[in-house]
């Protein structure tokens, strides 16, 4: 009987192992193609920010020099970091807000409820392009059509690219058009918000208004966080508008130049690539930050189900 219990255990030990290796085989494209395209780069940009690299040469290492460059010898770099800033504060409530309005209109809408979805995504799918960016510098250039628009009411052309207090903005815009996918997401979490609240709440005579704050808001936290650090995140890998409209320069007097472009600029213009580096991965860890703010914070705002129960 021992005998025979130990064939088994080894039979199973076998049939578990094959098991195992079958799931492994299945993910191994994405574990490969992880390995090589995402944590050796990581691993020697790590060690690229500590060293003088030009891609001409080996690397000369130089220790916290590129860091302590950043912070207290690159008046530049702590423009981007205003210029994102102010990128990200903006376009990221502009996004949410227009995702949030549009959601609840198009929950209200029953006929053609699939057809208005479907274009109102559409800006998300194209709106990073190159295409759209260099549309939108067209639109905003001094004889475009915005400037058109103002003609036409008597108002004098106003020169949106070339001046450093405008041009930026122009970026905000393009952004805020580009409110499919939260838009998407929004809908999704009022769909799930129980119908028999809002009856019961008409029953006590509440308003529409009364109805969006007390009961909408609060059960679309969850979604609200969620749609928050993901545009958090994406606003600051912000790269293509910025890079398109300012022809790669960042201009007018650094008014556009967000931190990816200059992380670019310094890697693939300056070839300075362990300055780049340096920069990635402050940039890394200011993103981790802010969302470990953002859900820290939650738990003071976010309401979830189980405590409605």
């Amino acid at each position: 009987m021992a005998g025979k219990g130990h064939v088994a255990v080894r039979r199973l030990k076998f049939r578990t192992g094959n098991r195992n290796l079958a799931g492994y085989l299945f993910i191994s494209p994405f574990l490969i193609g992880f390995i090589t395209l995402t944590a050796l780069p990581m691993v020697a940009s790590l060690y690229l920010s500590f060293t003088d690299y030009s891609m001409l040469g080996a690397p000369n290492w130089l220790g916290m020099a590129n860091y302590q460059k950043m912070f207290w010898g690159d008046d530049t770099y702590w423009q981007s970091v205003r210029v994102t800033l102010v990128y990200v504060l903006t376009s990221v409530p502009m996004r949410l807000i227009c995702a949030l309005l549009i959601a609840v209109l198009l929950d209200r809408v029953t006929a053609g409820a699939g057809l208005f979805r479907t274009v109102l995504y559409i800006p998300s799918l194209i709106g990073g392009s190159v295409a759209v960016s260099v549309m939108w510098k067209q639109l905003f250039s001094d004889n475009g059509a915005v400037n058109a628009l103002l003609a036409l009411v008597g108002i004098h052309p106003i020169s949106w690219l070339g001046n450093p207090h405008t041009a930026l903005w122009t970026l905000v815009l393009l952004a805020g058009w580009q409110f499919g996918s939260p838009m998407l997401i929004f809908l999704a979490g009022l769909k799930n918000i129980p119908k028999e609240l809002y009856e019961a709440a008409n029953v006590d005579g509440a308003g529409g208004l009364q109805n969006f704050f007390r009961i909408t808001l609060p059960m679309l936290t969850p979604v609200i966080l969620f749609n928050v650090v993901m545009q958090v995140i994406q606003s600051f890998l912000a790269f293509t508008p910025s890079y398109i409209i300012s022809n790669g320069q960042g201009d007018p007097l650094g008014g556009t130049l967000l931190y990816v472009l200059y992380v670019f600029r310094n890697a693939f213009v300056f070839f300075k690539m362990g300055y780049a580096s340096a920069m990635a991965w402050v940039l890394l860890a200011a993103i981790a930050i802010c969302t470990a703010i953002i859900f820290r914070s939650s738990s003071y705002w976010v309401h979830y189900e189980s405590e409605s129960e």
